[in-house]
């Protein structure tokens, strides 16, 4: 029965810890919010179209160079 309410009391503590960080946290303003969503949105886009093209790049080169005949 001991065990029960210390684990209860670990838990309580836990979460009023939780509660005081979420208050120290300073949350972005809308404007901010979605500038940086935009722009992750968009490098990902362009990393994404990077390592598209460098892979049918390299898929081309490989199977070219399977095929050749010596």
């Amino acid at each position: 029965m001991a065990d029960s309410a210390k684990t209860e009391k670990k838990a309580v503590k836990f979460f009023d810890g939780v509660k005081a960080e979420f208050h120290k946290i300073s949350w972005p303003d809308k404007d901010s919010l979605l500038k940086q969503s935009v722009a992750v949105v968009v490098i990902s886009l362009v990393v994404g179209a990077i390592i598209a093209v460098l892979d049918f790049g390299l898929q081309y080169g490989v199977d070219f160079i399977t095929t050749l005949k010596f």
